[in-house]
């Protein structure tokens, strides 16, 4: 196939630019701080008492197993269907408008909060299953390293210019003693839903409708989401190296995924670092990031998608060691360069290296529905650990180690992924 047109790539990687404003805001910057400075240290959500930062961890894992369990259901029926599109344009305003929500989160409606952010993580995850799925059906496989990596770098720099200004807003309010008090930091998360469905407009008018399927469901279309996935996971054994690299994936992934959720928790609850100090943290990461995927994605046209994953895991082991023995402010803002690093080339290579090593096939949504199962439930793993072990050990350290196994464990299984003997088998 030849890549679409430079209006449909653009068009595709605008939709970077429209969600990670919810990564940055409500996941990384503004949203922890204001969770930490609103809710106790110990809170009351659905009749138990949790560790503040544990909560956090498990509100993540929920969000991200519902995500599990619907994509096969929609990715079925996006298939055969056609229907891509539609389920992106539903999981994207479901998405922003729990973003508007969380405008009115106040301490003493913590549940309510909650119950937003749950719903928000739910619409970012559930949208980006189909948004990954048009990347084998827009773009040539010898640009798809290109386009992943165009798509991450305008979400980067989109991100950072909405959270810079919404942080201008509430360091002014501070710093001037304006009297506006939390207003700042909730109106932002109204700034973020309007910026997400806003900015998706761009996407959903430029994206052609996806191909249907010419095949017809085998089972009721309810269930037939998950005969699809074990249909997959069966065309697998005939290409193992696209296997292997899916076990791999979902092991570093899960260190990846935890990090990217729970670093401004760590920071807060083992550092101590001020919201000032977090979020000049995040956007270091941010900033990094944007050099970070491009220098890999060129990294990779010289050296090979597995060898540059293999390095950027090396470097993510290095990280986790650093991260047990931080200290300082500044050794976190250290560590911080170094994540941003590595944080978007990671994510960019190993989408394109997934749509590399896919079998010929017209049922897309399909393939990327188990990549991204494996992506949610190594998320939901990965962060019920790293909630588990420091709510009963004592301290987030502990849950650091944990994260370095699982780089571990993936870097070891990536030694096994030889791409030039993929299976050319058509699904």
């Amino acid at each position: 196939m030849q890549t679409a047109s430079k209006k449909i790539i653009n068009g595709w990687a605008m939709y970077d630019w429209a969600n990670s404003a919810y990564s940055l805001v409500i996941v990384s910057v503004i949203f922890p701080s204001y969770f930490i400075a609103v809710a106790p240290e110990r809170v009351e959500f659905i009749g138990r008492t949790f560790n503040r930062s544990a909560l956090a961890s498990y509100m993540i894992s929920f969000s991200f197993f519902v995500i599990a369990i619907l994509s096969p259901i929609l990715s079925s029926i996006a298939d055969y269907k056609g229907s891509k599109k539609l389920f992106m344009q539903f999981f994207c305003y479901l998405g922003s408008a729990a973003c508007v929500g969380l405008t009115f989160m106040t301490k003493d409606n913590i549940s309510f909060g909650i119950i937003c952010a749950i719903v928000g993580a739910i619409g970012f995850g559930g949208s980006i299953v189909f948004y990954n799925a048009y990347l084998p059906e827009i773009a040539a496989e010898e640009d798809q390293d290109r386009v992943s990596a165009k798509g991450f770098a305008l979400g980067y720099v989109g991100s950072v210019l909405l959270v810079i200004s919404c942080l201008t807003v509430i360091l002014v309010n501070d710093n001037l003693n304006m009297g506006w008090g939390p207003w700042p930091v909730r109106l932002s998360f109204l700034t973020v839903g309007l910026w997400w469905a806003g900015f998706a407009q761009i996407t959903f008018n430029r994206l052609p409708a996806s191909r249907p399927s010419q095949q017809h469901p085998e089972h009721n279309i309810l269930v037939n989401g998950f005969y699809e996935l074990k249909k997959v996971w069966n065309l697998f054994q005939h290409h193992p190296i696209t296997k292997r690299f899916l076990v791999s994936y979902f092991f570093y992934n899960m260190g990846v995924q935890t990090v990217m959720y729970l670093a401004p928790y760590f920071a807060s609850d083992e550092l101590k670092l001020e919201s000032s100090q977090l979020m000049i943290t995040i956007v270091i990461i941010q900033l990094v990031a944007i050099a970070g995927a491009l220098l890999f994605s060129r990294l990779s046209r010289r050296t090979g998608n597995i060898f540059t994953l293999g390095v950027i895991i090396i470097i993510w082991i290095g990280i986790c060691v650093f991260a047990y023995f931080v200290q300082t402010a500044m050794q976190f803002y250290l560590l911080a360069f170094c994540v941003g690093m590595v944080m978007g080339g990671i994510q960019s290579m190993s989408r394109s290296t997934y749509s590399k090593l896919l079998p010929p096939t017209k049922d897309t949504a399909s393939f990327f529905s188990f990549y991204d199962i494996c992506e949610k439930i190594g998320l939901v793993l990965g962060t019920l650990t790293f909630g588990y072990i420091g709510e009963f050990l004592g301290g987030m350290r502990y849950s650091v180690v944990a994260l370095m196994i699982f780089f571990i464990i993936g870097g070891i299984l990536l030694l096994f992924v030889d791409p030039k003997r993929k299976s050319v088998v058509a699904a």
